[in-house]
């Protein structure tokens, strides 16, 4: 699992990278890449503790009970997941609705926070 989880983590360092490119020219991409770096931080945490979920929402459940409601994360964490998740549907699926910039950013932003949270709680995840 420790392979999996490097590999995971790697995996959101990179696409962070790369929404942080697309804020500009396609916020809705920018905003799918912020939650799918959140995502696979996550991920990158669950399989250390040797927990994986096939499905996004069982991901986010497990989230807010293993560490919101257990008090290791703050609630803003719980909330920010829940907002990249919903932006992340504006943009992938919205039609008539899309992202703005401002919210692109605010979304890379709260994804920055998020990965630096699971770097604290997972100190062994290496960049």
């Amino acid at each position: 699992m420790k392979e999996f989880a490097t590999v995971e983590w790697q995996r959101a360092q990179r696409t962070l990278a790369s929404g942080k490119q697309l804020v500009q020219t396609d916020p809705d991409s920018a905003a799918s890449r912020a939650y799918y770096a959140a995502f696979h931080s996550l991920t990158a945490l669950f399989a250390l503790r040797g927990q994986t979920f096939s499905r996004h929402p069982a991901i986010r459940a497990a989230m807010h009970r293993e560490l919101v409601k257990t008090g290791q994360w703050e609630e803003k964490q719980g909330r920010a997941y829940d907002f990249l998740m919903d932006l992340r549907e504006t943009g992938d699926y919205g039609g008539l609705t899309q992202v703005t910039t401002d919210n692109a950013q605010t979304a890379i932003e709260k994804a920055e926070a998020f990965l630096e949270a699971v770097k604290q709680t997972c100190p062994e995840l290496q960049e």
